[in-house]
């Protein structure tokens, strides 16, 4: 097994507050973990008030990541992933999805939040072929992440990049659409990139509210809701995937579409390939 990645320094009540709320112990509440406190609870359950449809789009979200992850592996031949903003470790991340279809398969995850550091030795298990490593940096400083995850990535060969619930962080379209043209700019041909996205386009007054709550509970940093078409502009330059962007339960590769109608929810996907 080969694993990086960096402690953080000091005893965890240093890094962990349990009287202030925060985003990636709120996530690992909405899938139904254990890593969050009552302060989590409270403002989980007032977003959820809002839009009481929240908790299952967010564990459509996880699902997308692992039919994603697993379509990329076995039919795209993809064997490394990038995993950027990855929040707490929970069942089925991102390296355990990928080993188990092709052991060797190696996985970088990047975050900047002290939490998800204090973390990170859940995320840096690895099968014997394969790797894992955690960086600790902005997502905006792609030179840092690219520098550092060339310790265990070769960006000579196809990349997967994964970016999930990341750009609801970013207001600005050209801040988003530049920071995608950096990231898959430092990859070659036959990367591909996955997004995700909350919308107000399916229940948009229930969003809102939900958006609403959970900016004035906590906003740090704040959440801003997309559309879908928002989202099909981050992939300019690149090849959709079918289905292309869609609502995430309605996200399977082809030839694994499921029986049965999927609800429309408000967490729009994609995946693309960059050629």
């Amino acid at each position: 097994m080969t694993a990086h990645g960096t402690a953080p320094e000091g005893p965890p009540e240093d890094v962990i507050r349990s009287d202030v709320p925060h985003s990636a112990r709120i996530y690992n509440y909405w899938l139904g973990g254990k890593d969050h406190f009552e302060i989590d609870r409270v403002v989980g359950r007032q977003v959820v008030e809002a839009e009481p449809d929240f908790v299952e789009s967010m564990r459509e979200n996880r699902a997308f990541l692992g039919r994603m992850v697993d379509h990329l592996v076995r039919e795209r031949g993809i064997r490394q992933f990038l995993d950027i903003g990855t929040g707490l470790p929970t069942a089925d991340n991102t390296h355990e999805v990928a080993q188990r279809a092709a052991p060797e398969c190696r996985v970088v995850y990047v975050d900047n939040d002290p939490i998800v550091l204090a973390h990170a030795r859940a995320l840096l298990t690895s099968t014997p072929e394969g790797a894992t490593d955690y960086i600790d940096a902005d997502m905006r400083d792609t030179d840092a992440i690219f520098a550092a995850a060339a310790r265990t990535l070769d960006f000579s060969r196809p990349v997967g990049v994964v970016m999930l619930g990341v750009f609801n962080h970013i207001e600005s379209d050209a801040e988003a659409r530049a920071l995608v043209d950096r990231i898959m700019g430092a990859t070659c041909a036959g990367s591909h990139l996955a997004i995700s996205v909350s919308t107000n386009v399916v229940k948009p007054e229930n969003m809102d509210r939900a958006a609403a709550a959970y900016n004035q509970a906590f906003g740090n940093p704040p959440i801003y809701l997309m559309t879908p078409e928002r989202l099909t502009g981050l992939f300019t330059g690149l090849e959709l995937v079918e289905p292309g962007v869609v609502t995430a339960s309605r996200w399977f590769a082809p030839g694994t579409e499921p029986s049965g109608d999927r609800p429309e929810m408000d967490l729009f996907v994609g995946v693309a390939r960059k050629p």
